[in-house]
């Protein structure tokens, strides 16, 4: 397709959509899926991209993350959805995420967003429609606010994306949206120094990423957020696999508790601000 972006022409960190994607894609194929996402099946089934090393290198328990990220979000996007039918969902850092397909509730807006060359790509497979949007900006740019309903209760879904910016940057981030957005809520993982250097290590250069595509922000405690300003709340903290994989063979079963109990990644659900009359 002329003059479209080709998967091999992402910038480094743009690149690293593809490791989840891969990891949903495998697991639809299996014959009972933990989940199912045909749309990433049928993307990794056509893209120009060569996923052997990916598929070498990319552990069980690493693909078992991006599943089980994947399930907290549809949870708990269905939560929110459950409370506040018309709210708006923004994806941040969406790469090539079918989340809308699995928790559409028929009246929800929802707006992907990533950088212009992921959303170049995304819509060669992925089409927009009245209800969803594609918006192609840095999540740190607040120029795409304006494209957000501040009226309508508002949730921010942020899967692998937090990890590429700084401690500060990710700060003024949470602080710009309790600004805008008060009341509004964020889901997103997070992992631990420990954790982050296991990823750059066994996800980053292990997949064969560029090595400038490094992950930087760790957190060891939800709480420490909570003392960035006194609008934020934690709601939920979630080890990654608590819950999960209890039908899954003892090996991987041992891999997820030991992830959990070094505290190795975890789902963070806040609350920043409040709305006016809330």
């Amino acid at each position: 397709m002329a003059n479209t972006t080709q998967a091999s022409e992402l910038g480094a960190v743009q690149k690293t959509l593809l490791l989840p994607l891969w990891g949903r894609a495998v697991e639809t194929g299996k014959a009972r899926p933990l989940l199912v996402d045909r749309t990433a099946a049928a993307i990794v089934a056509t893209l120009d991209y060569d996923f052997s090393t990916i598929a070498k290198n990319i552990s069980p328990i690493t693909r078992l993350c991006w599943i089980a990220r994947s399930l907290h979000s549809d949870r708990t996007i269905r939560d929110f959805v459950a409370r506040q039918p018309d709210a708006t969902i923004v994806n941040l850092g969406c790469g090539l995420d079918t989340t809308f397909e699995r928790v559409d509730n028929g009246s929800l807006h929802w707006i992907d967003l990533d950088l212009p060359d992921v959303i170049e790509l995304r819509k060669r497979f992925v089409p927009e429609s009245a209800r969803r949007e594609s918006v192609a900006c840095s999540l740190v740019d607040d120029a795409w606010f304006e494209r957000v309903p501040a009226a309508k209760p508002v949730f921010f879904n942020a899967s692998g994306v937090l990890y590429y910016l700084e401690g500060g940057q990710v700060q003024a981030l949470f602080k710009n949206l309790a600004d805008n957005f008060p009341g509004c809520e964020l889901l997103f993982d997070a992992c631990s120094a420990r954790g982050l250097r296991m990823a750059n290590r066994k996800v980053i250069e292990a997949g064969g990423m560029d090595k400038s595509a490094v992950l930087q922000w760790a957190i060891e405690r939800a709480a420490e957020i909570e003392s960035w300003d006194a609008r934020f709340a934690v709601v939920a903290v979630c080890p990654m696999f608590r819950g999960f994989g209890r039908e899954l063979p003892a090996k991987a079963r041992w891999g997820m508790w030991m992830s959990d109990k070094l505290k190795i990644m975890s789902m963070i659900h806040l609350r920043l601000g409040s709305r006016t009359g809330g």
